[in-house]
């Protein structure tokens, strides 16, 4: 059972020849605005491999000579699958780590629960599974008083320096091109030093404390002179999340503004990422630019559009000048005249847009993105969280409905960690309210609403979590709120349902990872359906993770019976939620909506109230989904209309998946 396809989703318009050159000369061709060597990878455990073998390869060769290997390492999500290959080669291969040396490069503070330090984290997945000594841990301390920090920041500089400094450098990549918590504006000479965390930082390391009123308001960390000096450095990064912080440090100027930028001026140091953070790289994004393309309809749409864009016309208006002024002769060349080319890719454009996203009956299908038969389609849209049916895709939802397809949804999870303490103790006071008008001599429930109540009012602190009523009542909320936008939406009760994948039922931020038992369960239902469509989630820049677990459960279990018959009849379409959209080159079922078709996708998000203001997990963004979600419906609709096609209020977009072989 393969538990992680997701990684290996591809977008046709970047061949291999754009990252995996055949050789030296065509490396120095693609790599031109590059002032750092990348190294870019189809999937981010390859990347790791890579990097985990050279550290591995470094500390035995002085193991051999007996002496130490100093190695700092950072927290994050960006290094996890390093730590991982390193944990296997010491259970598997019986590779030591007797000689390793470890330097954290930031310690939150204060942390009065030390379960929740970056220190902590690192044992958990990475020290305390192999044989380092822990003598050999070195990390700012989180517990300190205030008037000794400066002191604990010198002893670390201390013991740096009479380890000789970092042998190598392992660094993940933050969402401003940080690197530690070397924010913008750091000095490029800074050494260790306490640091503030911004809003925007809190909320990023929000997921690891639970909320971020748990967050603490400062870092002790590594500064980028002492990370300077490491004799090697290796630079981290996945997903698209990142790819605007690679793209600037990697092709940008050096400047404060991006504190990772100062990297180019390391002799040393190799970035590592996947095609999703290398996304914005010129090679990958406008590769006619550093080479000859191989053209495909995807790439000539993207280079098309990136033209409109660079002179400023819609797609029929561009000229040959425009062309051969802009680095795309070879257009030209292949097709004979702009006009030529032109008209294709305005009629490719134009051939995604359809109102009928379940397919139009009795009508001739060659140009449409759905097929018109079978009609009606039996339909699963499946839903990570209890809302991102109605945020990410509610116009196409109410569309197939009202076209009278027969439509499911299927929520992943209970999403009960996104519901807040207040929410709860709001709706138990409404259920002890109905109890003391029907039935006061309840006392079980006027026990249970009295104990919750307190917990929640006078127990609870930053650092606990929830009880399983809590949790329940939270999921239950979720789950009503979900019914209800259902009900506006017109789906049938016996249509709505509900997974409650386990990875995702820990009570925590931190959820399990994926395991056969969710695949199945996703398997099992979709076969009790048998679909002619499949929704899914395919917005991998979801900053919690839980989209990219629920979409590899869905395509494990597609994998499985992806050669049965019936399958072979389905399509299965990716949306994305309220974090990113499909890039227009990409996009290949466009969705419009009329102003009335938006307002109502309004209504329906709006009945799931406990994800309003209050809602814990809102992101490093401060409009709410609603508003995220019309936005983004917009954009796209303007980006077309730009292009000259037709103008909409707005427009939703689905990009096809092929199962993996």
């Amino acid at each position: 059972m393969r538990l992680d396809l997701s990684s290996h989703i591809t977008f046709e318009r970047v061949p291999k020849k754009y990252y995996r050159p055949e050789n030296d000369f065509e490396e120095y061709n693609l790599a031109r605005y590059e002032k750092l060597p990348v190294a870019i990878y189809e999937e981010a455990r390859r990347a790791a491999k890579k990097v985990a073998n050279d550290i591995v390869e470094e500390m035995l060769q002085k193991q051999k000579k007996g002496e130490h290997f100093v190695l700092g390492v950072s927290g994050g999500t960006s290094p996890l699958p390093v730590y991982e290959e390193l944990v296997r080669q010491h259970r598997e291969k019986n590779v030591s780590f007797k000689n390793l040396v470890v330097f954290n490069t930031y310690e939150f503070y204060p942390v009065l629960d030390f379960s929740f330090s970056n220190l902590q984290m690192l044992k958990d997945l990475f020290l305390n599974q192999i044989d380092i000594d822990p003598e050999n841990i070195f990390s700012p301390d989180a517990t300190i008083e205030k008037d000794l920090i400066a002191e604990n920041c010198d002893a670390f500089e201390k013991d740096l320096a009479d380890k000789g400094g970092l042998d190598y450098l392992l660094l993940g990549l933050g969402s401003k091109g940080n690197v530690g918590f070397n924010m913008p504006g750091s000095s490029l000479h800074s050494q260790t030093r306490l640091v503030m965390l911004d809003g925007d930082s809190r909320k990023d390391i929000a997921r690891n404390f639970g909320s971020l009123d748990k967050v603490p308001l400062s870092a002790i960390t590594m500064g980028l002179s002492d990370m300077m000096d490491a004799k090697k450095i290796a630079l981290l990064a996945w997903s698209e999340q990142k790819a605007g912080s690679i793209r600037d440090i990697v092709e940008g100027p050096v400047t404060d503004l991006v504190p990772g930028s100062i990297l180019q001026t390391h002799p040393e140091v190799k970035v590592f990422v996947d095609l999703a953070a290398a996304s914005e790289l010129t090679r990958i994004s406008w590769p006619w630019l550093v080479t000859n393309c191989e053209w495909n309809s995807k790439l000539i749409r993207r280079a098309i559009v990136w033209l409109c864009g660079v002179v400023n016309k819609p797609i029929l208006k561009l000229t040959n000048k425009d062309y051969n002024d802009n680095g795309l002769s070879e257009l030209i060349t292949l097709y004979g005249s702009a006009y030529n080319v032109n008209i294709k890719i305005f009629n490719d454009l134009q051939h995604t847009i359809t109102g009928w996203p379940g397919g139009k009956p009795d009508a001739d299908d060659t140009y449409r993105p759905e097929r018109a038969k079978p009609y009606p389609k039996k339909v699963i849209i499946f839903s990570p969280h209890p809302d991102d049916d109605v945020i990410s895709m509610g116009g196409t939802f109410q569309r197939l409905v009202n076209q009278g397809h027969e439509v499911h949804v299927a929520y992943q999870t209970s999403g009960n960690i996104a519901v807040g303490d207040e929410e709860v103790i709001r709706y138990i006071s409404v259920l002890n309210s109905m109890r003391k008008k029907f039935n006061p001599e309840n006392t079980g429930l006027l026990e249970k609403y009295e104990k919750i109540r307190h917990y929640l009012l006078h127990e609870k602190t930053k650092e606990d979590i929830d009880t399983p009523d809590i949790l329940f009542i939270k999921g239950r909320i979720r789950r009503e709120e979900a019914r209800s936008a259902d009900r506006y939406v017109g789906l049938p009760e016996e249509n709505i349902h509900f997974l409650d994948l386990p990875f995702y039922e820990t009570g925590k931020v931190k959820k399990n990872p994926i395991s056969e038992r969710d695949v199945t369960i996703v398997k099992d239902f979709i076969e009790t359906i048998k679909p002619h469509q499949i929704y899914v989630a395919g917005d991998l820049a979801d900053p919690h993770g839980t989209h990219k677990v629920c979409l590899d459960a869905i395509l494990g279990a597609i994998d499985i019976f992806k050669e049965e018959e019936w399958f072979q009849d389905c399509r299965v379409w990716m949306y994305r939620g309220a974090w990113m959209e499909w890039e227009i080159d990409h996009i290949e079922m466009a969705v419009p909506l009329s102003p009335e078709e938006l307002r109502q996708k309004r209504n329906a998000i709006l009945r799931h109230q406990s994800q309003m203001e209050s809602a814990p997990f809102l992101g490093d963004d401060e409009r709410l989904f609603w508003q995220r979600s019309e936005e983004r419906n917009r954009a796209t609709a303007d980006m077309y209309w730009k292009l000259g096609l037709a103008s909409y209020e707005a427009i939703e977009a689905f990009v096809e998946y092929i199962p993996v072989q």
